[in-house]
């Protein structure tokens, strides 16, 4: 392509040529989107109408889960449609907007899940002192905080990215993703979102050693509970977000500290899907399995 500024289109990852295999994608990506969005908005649906939930810890919950709906429905949809249509196609502008949504969602579930660890280690470490620590009054400012911090974060990597000209337009993913975005420049190393990488790679490290401190302390305190019955209650309500953070964590890991390759690669397509679309599709699980209380509001809405 000629070099300019901005480039009309971007041509996404091709699943296959193939048309049946085409529409096996769209099947595929409609069943998971489905049962992701199901399963989060039953999260949502139990927490806000069933009053015993109403406290700190289910109102961050209700939260990841709605960012969890909004990462899968950024880019689930746009993969779909592609496939129906038998299309790669993406306006610039849209990818644009794809990708300040799809970071924007993701810093928020890390400063959230950040937040969750905190909470946990209030409760546990703290518990006289928790329910002025987290009133509601700080957890809404909290929670505010977190979108701010998460929309800036999202325009800056944003900028970034765009801030100079492209020489191609084909990028080796399913959706516009910085890694494979930034392999696309004219001009080589893009400067200013090394800069930005670098200063997320130091925020990253900062809640990693915050949310390692935390449940180190907690992991103290709750083995110093006399009772087998009160460190298995103390465990019970960290492990869900101990597993859901690990595996956000873990995947993402897989997909960012790997080199995107030059040409399409199953390999990155597996690892961007297990941080991209795992996390939303299992949280909510992890918690319904895990947490005595939601178990028992899932229960009473089915029998009501």
């Amino acid at each position: 392509m000629e070099n300019q500024t901005t480039v009309p289109y971007f041509l996404l990852l091709e699943f296959s040529q193939n048309r049946h295999l085409q529409l096996l994608h769209f099947f595929l990506f409609f069943t998971l989107y489905l049962t992701t969005a199901t399963t989060n908005l039953l999260i949502i649906f139990v927490v806000v109408f069933d009053h015993h939930l109403h406290s700190p810890m289910y109102f961050f919950l209700v939260n990841l889960a709605v960012q969890d709906l909004g990462i899968v429905s950024v880019i689930i949809p746009k993969s779909m449609v592609n496939s129906l249509m038998d299309s790669r196609q993406i306006s610039y502008f849209d990818c644009v907007a794809q990708l300040f949504l799809f970071i924007t969602f993701e810093a928020f579930e890390l400063s959230l899940l950040t937040v969750m660890a905190y909470d946990r280690h209030v409760a546990i470490c703290y518990p006289l002192h928790y329910e002025m620590v987290m009133n509601w009054k700080a957890c809404i400012k909290i929670v505010v905080l977190v979108g701010v911090t998460g929309i800036l974060y999202g325009m800056l990597h944003t900028i970034g990215t765009f801030s100079i000209s492209f020489c191609s337009n084909v990028i080796n993913q399913f959706f516009c993703e910085i890694p494979h975005l930034l392999k696309l420049p004219c001009s080589g190393f893009n400067l200013v979102e090394v800069g930005v990488l670098v200063a997320s790679a130091t925020a990253g490290l900062g809640c990693f050693i915050f949310i390692t401190v935390s449940y180190a302390k907690i992991f103290q305190a709750v083995l110093r509970i006399p009772s087998v019955k009160g460190r298995q209650k103390a465990f019970s309500t960290c492990f869900p977000h101990f597993m859901v953070l690990s595996m956000f964590l873990v995947t993402s890991g897989l997909a960012y500290l790997r080199p995107p390759s030059n040409t399409p690669s199953y390999l990155d397509l597996v690892f961007t899907v297990l941080y991209s679309l795992f996390p939303p599709l299992f949280n909510p699980i992890i918690y319904s399995m895990r947490n005595k209380n939601i178990k028992l509001a899932l229960s009473k809405l089915w029998k009501f």
